[in-house]
């Protein structure tokens, strides 16, 4: 049985099409509505929006169209993602079997942060998005270059926050030496995720983004650093994420492992080795490499990480 289509989602995907079948050519509004077949007030909407997210682009000076960077990207991560989430498919699935409980792949897509796959008990939906600016993020760049990390931090950030720099570039430095980051469990936490997903930050109505400002402070705050954690003592977790790389050695994907109890410092280690090797796993059976850029040292023993 077909499903019903929409009208209007029809014609946005014939633009892109348009774009795509063009071979990266640029065009106006007028050129564009006469191809295909639309009222131009129409097509000037699908335009301004699509160049709005970043999918075209246009020329202020010829005023003509062109395809946009998030496609590039989304087209980039699409292409590699069949073959690299089937492979970490397989990985999460050792893990969740391991240590029952939920993983994920995530990506950065565009301008949006997505789940590629998912395995275990309360499974998060494959798909479900995430606006790519602080406070949401930080571990999409943790591991990539410095540049990468400066430019999601200078992004406009989806609610108002408090940011101590100094904190934050310790977080950095630390989860880049020890190779997986570690997420506190806070009710913040778990409600500004909920809050956000799916949500532009433009969407937010101003006295929810007040809310969501009230219940974020510090982004470095959410992540314990070595001297927060001690071997005995139980830490509240929320989640542990480690890094995959690409063939050109720069981050790709999170492999994250929720946990959402409290756990030994020790436990904290060894669930981060394991999270790391599968990690690691993913990464070689891909064609991948870890770059220079995240100075990350391989774990020897629990007494290395914290």
């Amino acid at each position: 049985m077909v499903g019903r289509r929409s009208a209007p989602t029809v014609r946005v995907v014939q633009v892109l099409d348009f774009f795509v079948e063009q071979r990266g050519k640029r065009f106006g509004l007028s050129e564009i509505a006469r191809a295909l077949d639309l009222a131009k007030p129409t097509c000037l909407g699908i335009l301004t929006e699509l160049t709005a997210a970043g999918y075209l682009v246009r020329d202020a000076d010829s005023l003509t169209y062109g395809l946009g960077p998030a496609l590039i990207a989304a087209g980039r991560v699409a292409q590699d993602s069949f073959a690299i989430s089937a492979l970490a498919r397989v990985e999460l699935e050792k893990l969740t079997a391991r240590y029952r409980t939920t993983c994920t792949a995530s990506a950065v897509v565009g301008e949006q942060i997505m789940v590629l796959e998912s395995t275990g008990p309360g499974l998060v939906k494959v798909g479900a998005a995430y606006h790519f600016a602080p406070p949401v993020g930080l571990m999409y760049v943790l591991w990539d270059t410095d540049a990468a990390f400066d430019a999601w931090l200078a992004k406009p950030p989806a609610v108002p926050l408090r940011q101590d720099e100094a904190r934050l570039r310790q977080v950095v430095a630390e989860c880049r030496e020890r190779g997986f980051l570690v997420e506190s469990m806070t009710t913040a936490g778990r409600r500004l995720y909920s809050l956000l997903a799916g949500v532009a930050d433009r969407d937010l109505p101003d006295g929810l983004r007040e809310l969501v400002g009230e219940l974020v402070t510090s982004l470095g705050e959410r992540v314990y650093l070595g001297s927060d954690l001690r071997p005995r003592k139980e830490h509240a977790v929320s989640l542990l994420a480690a890094p995959t790389y690409s063939g050109d050695g720069r981050q790709n994907m999170v492999l994250t492992m929720y946990v959402g109890a409290a756990i030994t410092g020790a436990e904290i280690a060894r669930r981060g080795a394991a999270l790391v090797a599968a990690a690691d796993a993913v990464t070689a059976s891909s064609g991948g490499f870890r770059g220079d850029f995240g100075g990350y040292k391989p774990l020897t023993d629990d007494r290395n990480v914290f």
